[in-house]
């Protein structure tokens, strides 16, 4: 083959399972690589979305996990259908993530600590809290009451599910409610928020923690700021609703690196736990 058929020859695509493109500095990252760095940009450092078993197994000892509530299904109330019936997107997610619901949560220890632990899966329908999220949420701050076991909930939403209405919305105050029933029993609540957290989770259960932990990097608010700029016809400023400026204005307890974000939960439950 001469040199200007191997220019023109078409050009074999590679598979896009192989390899993902760094949002921030545009790196072509292989997937296992990413899998052993945390999902961090080699070049960058840039705090990558983190698939949902491998943010389960940074937070958690080994073999530590016992999931509860697995069954757990949304049903379809209003009869929702925008270009396709709501059931039907529901039975694409549950095969394309292998999980029934945009939540996973269990018990587990970190460093040895007992905690009740939740985490949202932002590949099933973005992370939207419907109800059947809001239940298992309140499932296990319910059962951190009662067993007087630490709760650390991992946000990655884009916010209520459109599908379900207002029994959408009413997970906002429901999930709040049981929050304030852990406070009053001085129990340990930490959120995690990673990106993203918007809309009505950033609104409800991701901002109550004792503790408001985020991931650099992470975009946290509850409009978009697209919505924002063109409501108030402004510019933003640099970095808005980004974590460090949210942690600058006070919005954020502190901004952790993911290397050292299980070691610095386990010396948080340790201080409050006594």
């Amino acid at each position: 083959m001469g040199w200007f058929d191997k220019l023109t020859r078409p050009r074999r695509d590679v598979p896009s399972d192989l390899w993902k493109k760094c949002p921030a500095c545009g790196e072509v990252l292989l997937i296992k690589d990413l899998a052993k760095n945390l999902y961090l940009c080699s070049k960058c450092d840039n705090h990558l979305r983190m698939p949902l078993w491998d943010r389960i197994a940074l937070l958690t000892d080994d073999n530590s996990f016992v999931e509860i509530n697995s069954n757990m299904r949304s049903l379809d109330p209003l009869e929702f259908v925008d270009s396709k019936p709501y059931p039907e997107r529901l039975a694409e997610s549950i095969q394309k993530t292998d999980v029934n619901e945009a939540v996973t949560t269990g018990r587990a220890t970190m460093s040895g600590v007992k905690i009740l632990l939740g985490v949202m899966n932002f590949e099933f329908m973005g992370g939207s809290m419907g109800s059947v999220v809001g239940e298992k949420l309140t499932a296990i701050l319910e059962t951190g009451v009662a067993e007087k076991t630490p709760v650390v909930i991992v946000s990655a939403s884009g916010g209520a599910r459109m599908q379900e209405g207002i029994y959408s919305l009413m997970q906002m105050a429901k999930t709040s409610a049981a929050i304030k029933r852990l406070n009053m029993a001085s129990i340990p609540y930490i959120s995690i928020l990673t990106d993203p957290t918007t809309g009505g989770v950033s609104a409800s259960f991701a901002s109550l923690g004792d503790v408001n932990i985020a991931e650099p990097g992470a975009l946290i608010g509850f409009a978009g700021p697209r919505v924002i700029e063109q409501t108030i016809r402004q510019k933003l400023p640099e970095g808005f609703q980004r974590s460090k400026f949210l942690m600058e204005h006070g919005m954020l307890d502190c901004v952790i690196h993911r290397r050292v974000l299980k070691s610095t939960i386990v010396r948080i439950l340790r201080l409050l736990c006594n």
